[in-house]
């Protein structure tokens, strides 16, 4: 599972590094038109004590040093405005890349750099009095603010040596398959609605997800979409309160002629006062995400997951402490596979746009009926400079 899930991951899973603009440098503004630029760059030096068990029973252990990024990865991204009467128009495209080192799995010619480039958003935005309709790529609405909620954002996370986190050239995986699934970006036609005294909606169509694989000559496909992916979000926020709801629908024709239909649906409360953030969140799904927790790996609808994550965090000056719990049980039918995440996070912000992170992060996985079995504690200690 291990090499299987590898390979996955490597090939689709450079992250979110920011899900909207942050705090972007303007470069121009004249005339209702504007232009600006934000950007992000971390690093942190990992040390991961990795206890596995095989399916043989034969338990191994070993240590693992990294210089490496953590869950979000290094971006650049360019922002264009302009204001045309009551209606605005806004397009964003930002780039990812991955600043980790690694010759796995790259053969005997491996140089060292593998910088993934990667484009994660790519859109046009028109909003006015209506709301906004974003047109392009984009993350998904399905679990989108479980994962933006998320106090180890700017953080580490877990780095599962069953998936291949430790020695891979991408992201770690912050909560992702501890308690929410990855919202991967889709190409989407989607539509928010203005605030309603602090209730936005969002709804959009999507492109489908492939439940199969195509064969390697591409006569047939795995399965036929005949209608689009939909998701939704609803956000109730106040000053001190926050609250979610999200999902997604899929179906999907095999080429055996039978039918698969894949759904979940997602939900959150936060809470903030006198410097404490409290947070609970939690989703389930069937037919999507699967052990990893990519949203975009669709499968049977047989295949069932749900997770959970609870955190809190104290805020005092330019200090914030973090606690965090999370897990995600998948279940195949065959098994039932088990992952669980326990974090400690400090950040200390030294000047506007520079972050101090220390994170401990305790990964666990088994499944019910190998005895194939994870115990992974990683340290973590970094820098998370943006502007």
């Amino acid at each position: 599972m291990k090499h299987t899930l590898q390979k996955t991951l490597i090939a689709s899973a450079l992250s979110l590094a920011a899900f909207s603009s942050q705090a972007a440098v303007e470069i121009y503004n004249k005339e209702g038109m504007t232009f600006s630029a934000d950007g992000l760059v971390n690093i942190f030096y990992v040390n991961s004590n990795i206890e596995a068990t095989d399916a043989a029973g034969v338990t191994s252990e070993r240590d693992q040093s990294r210089v490496r990024m953590g869950f979000l990865p290094n971006n650049v991204g360019f922002n264009f405005g302009k204001q045309l009467d009551d209606v605005k128009v806004e397009m964003r495209s930002s780039f990812w890349v991955s600043v980790n080192d690694t010759d796995l799995n790259r053969g005997a010619n491996a140089l060292g750099t593998n910088s993934l480039i990667d484009v994660r958003q790519f859109y046009a935005k028109i909003s006015g009095d209506f709301g906004s309709v974003t047109l392009g790529k984009d993350f998904g609405l399905f679990n989108r603010t479980n994962i933006l909620g998320d106090e180890l954002l700017l953080g580490y996370g877990q780095t599962s040596d069953t998936f291949g986190l430790v020695d891979g050239g991408n992201v770690s995986f912050g909560n992702i398959s501890t308690g929410y699934t990855y919202p991967f970006p889709k190409a989407q036609i989607t539509y928010r609605s203005p605030d309603m005294s602090g209730l936005t909606l969002a709804v959009g169509i999507m492109d489908p997800n492939k439940s199969g694989i195509m064969d390697p000559n591409k006569s047939a496909p795995g399965s036929s979409e005949d209608t689009p992916r939909v998701e939704f979000e609803a956000v109730y926020s106040q000053d001190m309160f926050k609250a979610w709801v999200n999902g997604v629908s899929q179906s999907s024709e095999l080429a055996d002629g039978t039918d698969t239909d894949q759904s979940g649906f997602g939900y959150g409360v936060n809470v903030k006062f006198s410097g404490v953030s409290l947070t609970a969140s939690g989703y389930t799904s069937e037919g999507l995400g699967h052990v990893a927790g990519l949203d975009h790996v669709v499968g049977a609808d047989t295949n069932e997951s749900e997770g959970y994550l609870l955190q809190a965090s104290y805020t005092m000056g330019d200090n914030r402490f973090v606690i965090s719990s999370g897990e995600t049980e998948n279940d195949d039918q065959a098994s039932t596979t088990t992952h669980k995440n326990f974090a400690l996070g400090y950040f200390r912000t030294v000047r506007p746009g520079v972050i101090l992170v220390a994170e401990y992060n305790n990964t666990e996985s088994e499944n019910s009926v190998s005895s194939v079995a994870e115990d992974n504690g990683t340290f973590s200690i970094g820098t998370v400079v943006t502007f």
